[in-house]
């Protein structure tokens, strides 16, 4: 199974935004043993590159990738770091480009059917709908209708009371930002348990909503 794959299978990309240094492996630790083995660190974390590849190194059977990535430059030393993918919130051709060059996912963030198609067709591998709480669900289902080729991840305002009805409308997965993880919380071990939890609450919603 391809990287590309696993990431659909898997369904959840946990989005780290805003953690300490010092926190994120033990936040990574706690989502795997919930199930979830996508993450995303975005790049404006401090030492985000080290960061990258720590978590690589140390959990090898998670899929670790950069959030927020603006610009090729910020790419390339994520993939260097040993980024598997680029996420990005907008579409910037040179980035998806240069993160296909390296042979690395690219995920594109887009809203519109223009910008959807426009990122899907300068090669990015799945495309992010962000902020997909703007329109909601049937949004994401009236776009997949004349464009069921392109894999869809809607992120933006996804937490368990929605989760299903993304996926149930053709999301192949969803982005999870503090609905999932919650940096401001104190991280000691009773989060890290909460954390591991809530993650198989997700990963079973997923579940539930592709079985139906």
């Amino acid at each position: 199974m391809s990287l590309l794959q696993q990431i659909q299978e898997n369904g959840v990309v946990a989005i780290i935004r805003g953690a300490k240094p010092e926190n994120i492996l033990s936040i990574a630790k706690a989502l795997r043993e919930g199930g979830v083995r996508t993450l995303e660190i975005t790049v404006e974390t401090p030492r985000v590159l080290e960061l990258i590849e720590q978590v690589s190194t140390e959990l090898d059977d998670v899929i670790v990738g950069a959030g927020t990535v603006l610009d090729p430059e910020t790419a390339r030393a994520a993939i260097m770091a040993g980024a598997k993918f680029i996420f990005s919130p907008t579409v910037n051709v040179e980035t998806i480009r240069l993160t296909k060059r390296y042979g690395i996912i690219s995920i594109a963030g887009a809203l519109t059917p223009t910008e959807i198609l426009t990122a899907y067709e300068n090669g990015s591998d799945v495309i992010k709908v962000f902020p997909a709480n703007v329109f909601g669900p049937k949004y994401l289902k009236d776009v997949h209708g004349p464009l069921p080729h392109i894999p869809l991840m809607p992120t933006g305002g996804i937490d368990l009371s929605n989760i299903q009805d993304y996926i149930k409308a053709g999301g192949v997965a969803a982005g999870l930002g503090s609905a999932l993880v919650d940096t401001k919380h104190e991280m000691d071990e009773a989060y890290f348990e909460e954390l591991t939890a809530k993650s198989k609450q997700y990963v079973e919603a997923i579940r539930a909503a592709r079985s139906k």
